[in-house]
């Protein structure tokens, strides 16, 4: 038997081991746990609290198979008499489909897939770079603010790929040099921290803006760039001086070879660059003024969505493509935490941690730290879909404060190579060390949380 069939089989056996264990483990901590006041409803949302979050962690399955269980398992045990003695109405925990959020995350998806198919994305890139001239230091500001503006419309998964592989034939003259450990950290750390810039920045801010609007309060997109774009530029820039201290402050100019775009995008009629540009304006400014006009952020995804289809720059094949997952990700995880707070669990619990009497801003720090390591080695989602909820039950008079800092925190998590997708994609061309990502990764891990706290507090103040 040759290698190539002995992995996968080693990594399913792997998977099994590490499902049954989470398994067991969620059964013994409900059963620990579990009293005798606690309804039907409250004991099986308790053991899909424990189970969801251990195979988010492990990822002994993938990540929208998780929450594809968390919507399957609520209908059957939440609506079966045979099973539960109240049973409910399950509507509530199935039309997260069509929450809000979902609408959201998907304007966002075509935008920045009709930059890509366009190629707007690379024309924004080789401007940066006409501009930044030749010295590393001009090279490195430029791919950094270009990243963070890009990862602010764009997933960070999707900017990270779009930019390293745009500078890939810079990298191949560079070699393994601190200049190419500056660019490439530079702008895996500025995807990640850029993340907390828009609510569509990344997957795990709809989320949030999914928990605070079921909170009873709102938030739109103009309000979310006040909270975290201060952040995110002041975390850019310190990263940005570290990186230049540490690898490229003496070094040499270095040849420029601006990207050229591939063969299917130098096909692209100038009009179709036009129009993805104008969709993108329009509908930004739209979410700009939605307490002008009215029209709520996820209505105004429309905009996107239509015009790109019908115009034909987006076809059935790009849409194929795009994250599917991640919604059903996003959808499974609200649902969840509608369970959690529609049966009061974590209200009970909550009640005991109440005793403690702990500082209302020293509760909202730790666990805006405690996000920020669950999301080093774990998913952000789900670290916030555990922390916000909880913590707002424990603290109910700052429920959008402790969302917004646990949210703008979890953004904050890029100590390790496989932290976050963009460090996974830089790590992965195989000229940084595992020790490379530490000295920023902990810059980032101390000042994101306490900065982001800080502001929203400050600004709520």
């Amino acid at each position: 038997m040759n290698d190539t069939a002995i992995i996968p089989k080693k990594k399913r056996y792997r998977s099994l081991i590490q499902f049954v264990a989470v398994l067991v483990i969620a059964l013994a901590l409900t059963w620990l746990l579990k009293e005798p006041t606690l309804t039907d409803s409250q004991v099986y949302t308790l053991f899909l609290l424990f189970f969801s979050m251990g195979l988010w962690i492990t990822e002994a399955i993938p990540p929208f198979a998780v929450s594809l269980f968390i919507l399957a398992y609520l209908v059957f045990t939440f609506g079966n008499p045979h099973l539960n003695s109240a049973p409910e109405k399950i509507d509530r925990y199935v039309n997260t489909f069509s929450s809000s959020i979902i609408w959201l995350m998907l304007g966002g998806f075509f935008m920045a897939a009709g930059m890509r198919k366009t190629g707007l994305d690379l024309r924004l890139l080789n401007a940066t770079l006409k501009l930044s001239g030749n010295k590393p230091k001009n090279i490195l500001v430029a791919l950094m603010f270009t990243t963070l503006i890009a990862s602010m419309v764009m997933s960070d998964t999707a900017t990270v790929t779009m930019v390293v592989a745009a500078i890939s034939p810079l990298l191949a003259v560079l070699g393994r040099s601190n200049v190419t450990k500056a660019f490439l950290l530079g702008v895996s750390t500025t995807a990640a921290v850029g993340g907390m810039g828009t609510i569509i920045a990344n997957s795990t801010n709809p989320v949030v803006a999914g928990l605070i609007d079921e909170a009873g309060m709102r938030i739109n997109f103009l309000d979310w760039i006040v909270y975290g774009l201060p952040v995110s530029l002041l975390l850019t820039t310190i990263c940005c001086y570290v990186l230049i201290r540490l690898y490229i402050k003496n070094a040499n100019p270095v040849s420029i070879e601006l990207i050229k775009e591939s063969a299917n995008q130098q096909q692209v009629q100038a009009s179709q660059r036009v129009i993805v540009l104008i969709v993108i304006i329009v509908t930004i400014l739209f979410w700009l003024t939605g307490s002008i006009h009215g029209i709520t952020v996820a209505a105004t995804c429309a905009i996107p969505i239509v015009v790109l289809t019908i115009t034909g720059i987006l076809t059935a094949a790009d849409i194929k493509t795009m994250s599917w997952d991640t919604l059903l990700l996003v959808a499974g995880g609200l649902s969840l935490g509608e369970a959690l707070q529609t049966t009061g669990i974590l209200d009970h619990y909550a009640y005991l941690v109440k005793a403690l009497n702990i500082h209302p801003v020293l509760f909202i720090l730790t666990l805006s730290y405690l996000v920020m390591i669950l999301a080093n080695v774990g998913s952000a989602i789900a670290s916030c879909m555990l922390l916000i909820p909880l913590g707002m039950s424990i603290l109910p008079g700052w429920k959008f404060e402790l969302a917004m800092s646990i949210g703008l925190s979890s953004a904050a998590s890029v100590f390790l190579p496989i932290s976050t997708p963009p460090n996974i994609i830089v790590y992965g061309t195989g000229l940084l060390q595992q020790k490379d990502f530490r000295t920023g990764g902990l810059i980032v891990a101390i000042l994101g949380p306490l900065l982001a706290v800080l502001w929203v507090l400050l600004l709520r103040g």
